[in-house]
Order: structure tokens, then sequence, then C-alpha cells
């Protein structure tokens, strides 16, 4: 029987936060996705999040994705920078209060890479440990000194190589300067959205979470 996502609210720093959780039975660990750019339309509703989102399903964690403030009934207005990190961070702690003992992955797509790395990195200081990072074309332009990085979970990154929205050079010298080990996966001939390759964002990601 096809396991639904549920629909909920979370409490955020600013009020109510729109979400979808998945609970799957005997899981193992939990993935929180976070969406692109809610100024340029992004929600958790974003084809490359439902691809995450059922990527992570089939990989056998509970998912949790959600609308940052101001984007479909969550409330407050948009902030673009720490605002989001804040609600992501909110979320975060929702679904660690659901399931306790699992480990948690965070995703997230465009801006949604800023605001997981930038969740990651704060997680950490909090000693709170994240299993993985998985960064989806992400908006590395965001990531200035005001968002600590992580420092200890395994850092994956997706990167289009003609992806129109965030240019893939930027992500390659990001990558390039990142004074840790990570993972680069360059997807050719692939626009931002990935359209017509959401099969092969899937396959990159299946193995990786399987481990």
């Amino acid at each position: 029987m096809l396991v639904r996502e549920t629909p909920c609210v979370i409490d955020g720093p600013v009020g109510p936060l729109e979400a979808l959780h998945l609970d799957v039975a005997d899981a193992r660990g939990v993935v929180l996705i976070c969406h692109p750019n809610p100024v340029q339309g992004g929600t958790m509703l974003n084809k490359v999040v439902s691809t995450l989102q059922r990527t992570a399903r089939d990989a056998g964690y509970s998912t949790l994705r959600f609308n940052y403030r101001g984007v479909g009934q969550s409330a407050g207005s948009h902030d673009m920078g720490a605002g989001e990190v804040d609600d992501a961070q909110a979320a975060a702690h929702w679904l660690r209060e659901q399931h306790p003992q699992l480990p948690l992955v965070l995703m997230g797509f465009s801006f949604g890479g800023f605001v997981a790395t930038s969740l990651a990195g704060r997680l950490e200081q909090a000693g709170i440990e994240v299993a993985q990072l998985f960064m989806i074309a992400p908006a590395v332009m965001r990531l200035t000194e005001q968002f600590p990085l992580p420092e200890r979970c395994p850092i994956t990154v997706i990167q289009p190589d003609a992806d129109e929205v965030v240019q893939p050079q930027l992500v390659y010298d990001w990558s390039d300067a990142l004074p840790r080990p990570h993972a680069l996966l360059k997807v050719a001939e692939c626009g931002h959205f990935f359209h017509g390759k959401l099969t092969d964002l899937k396959d990159l990601l299946l193995p990786r979470l399987s481990n």
C-alpha cells in the first residue's frame, strides 16, 4: 500500500509553518528537505523537492518538507536569509522530536541548498549531529561568513552543468575552496530544474542514501 505524506503544522519562529510529513515504518533515518527561492515561486511542492522526497522515501527514510515563512499557508513574510534558516531549524526540531533516535539527513535545492547548509552548520554548533548533507544546485553565493559551514557531516554537492540560475562555475569554485573532503557530482546537459533529468538525480542520490 502506498504511504502518503500527512499535512501538518509546525510551530515556527514567526508563526505556523505548513508542512508534509511521511512516517515510514522501521525508517533508517529522517530527511528534512528545504525548497527553492520563495520570491521566484519556490515551494515545498517544487518538482525537484518532490523528487528528493520520493527518493528518500524509497531509500527507507521518514521525510519532512515544509514551506518557509510567507509561502503557502505558512505565517510571516519572506526574509531571504537567516529567517528561512530559523524556519528550517524549527522544522528540524519538530522532526527530531517525532523520531528522536534516528539520524538526521538534510537536503536543499537551490536557495534551499543555502538553507540546508546553513542549518547543518548551526546544528553542529549546537552539538546536534547531521548524518549527511545534500546540496542540489545550491545557491552558494549566499553562504557568507554570517552562515558558518558544517565541519563534520559528509557533504554531497550535485550541480547541473548547464544551470541557468546558479552559475555552475560558482559552485565549482566554492567546492574547490572547501577545505574538507566532500563529493561534487556534475550532471551533464542539465539545467537548474533538472528538466528530463529527475531520474538521473534520483540515481545519484539513492546509493548515497542507502549506504
